[in-house]
Parts: C-alpha cells; sequence; structure tokens
C-alpha cells in the first residue's frame, strides 16, 4: 500500500488545515504540552462568604429600591422581588446550595426591601422638607421607622414577602 502524501511545503504531522495549533490542549503554551499550572477554582460553598455578598447586594438593592420607590411615589412588586432576588443568587452562588444560606438571605432581603422603602420615603420627604434625604434617613430615623409603621398596610407587607419569595427563587437559581 502507498503512503499518504502531504501537500507542497506542508510537513508530515501538521494539520491539513494550516493551523500548527490545531492538536494542543486548551490553554497549552506555544511549545505544546501542558498548561504551566491549573487555575484556581472560583469561591464555592463557602457560607460565610455568600451572606457577606448577600448583605452586598442588599445593600445595593435598598439603595436602587428607595431610589425607585422616592422618585416615582409606587411601590412597584417586582423590583421588591428583583433585590430579593439579587441578595437570594449572589449568597447563593458564593455560598452554595446549603439551605441556611436560603433561610438567611430571605432575612436579609427583608430588611433590604424594608430599608429601601425607608430610604424611598426620605427622598420622598426631603422634596417636602427641602433637606437632604440622607440627613432624613440618619437624623430622623426614629421617627421615620415610626412613620412607617403607623402609616403601613396590607400592601407594604406583601412587598417584604415577595422579597423573600424572590430571595428563595434567586438562592434556588444561584446554586
Amino acid at each position: 500500500m502507498s503512503q499518504p502524501v502531504p501537500p507542497p511545503n506542508q510537513p508530515y504531522g501538521q494539520p491539513q488545515g494550516g493551523n500548527p495549533f490545531a492538536g494542543q490542549h486548551p490553554g497549552a503554551p506555544f511549545g505544546g504540552g501542558p498548561a504551566p499550572f491549573n487555575p484556581a477554582p472560583p469561591a464555592r460553598k463557602n457560607i460565610a462568604l455568600g451572606l457577606g455578598a448577600g448583605v452586598v447586594a442588599a445593600v445595593v438593592g435598598a439603595l436602587i429600591y428607595g431610589f425607585i420607590l422616592g422618585k416615582s411615589d409606587h411601590q412597584i412588586g417586582y423590583i421588591a422581588v428583583g433585590v430579593g432576588f439579587l441578595v437570594g443568587f449572589a449568597a447563593s452562588k458564593l455560598g452554595g446550595a446549603n439551605p441556611a444560606v436560603t433561610v438567611v438571605s430571605a432575612l436579609i432581603s427583608i430588611g433590604a426591601v424594608y430599608i429601601g422603602q425607608l430610604v424611598g420615603i426620605s427622598i420622598a420627604l426631603s422634596d417636602l422638607a427641602h433637606e437632604s434625604a440622607s440627613s432624613i434617613f440618619f437624623d430622623h430615623f426614629g421617627a421615620l421607622t415610626d412613620a412607617y409603621s403607623e402609616g403601613a398596610d396590607f400592601k407594604d407587607y406583601l412587598f417584604l414577602a415577595l422579597g423573600a419569595l424572590g430571595a428563595v427563587g434567586g438562592a434556588r437559581k444561584g446554586a
């Protein structure tokens, strides 16, 4: 039998397509052979790191929710669910599928939606009182929480529950 003949100007062992790196491992250096090191796996199943990420996501979500609430003067349930989803997803992405991460992220998201509602009230009151929203929030926090608890209705508590449900959904999606 005859041996295959390479095309002109193509030595034996190189692929036909002209790619000299076609037979190497992904990430291999130019000389062939294995990669010089394996990259570190992403941090997963670290409950403390996951809950820390959930707290950071809660602060960001509460500020966004409060800003939208303060500027629109309407509560939007999808945003409360989104805040909870963000908290649950961030916590479970780094904390793993531990049920404790899901429960604690639901509790954190309730706090985030509550703080977001207080930030929204502070922004709305800042326009009326001609005072900054941060000074209303920090300097008059006791009066702000008292006013919230007196004026809260079923819809306000429903948004807190929606935030917790969003956190459970986000935790399941992230794990």
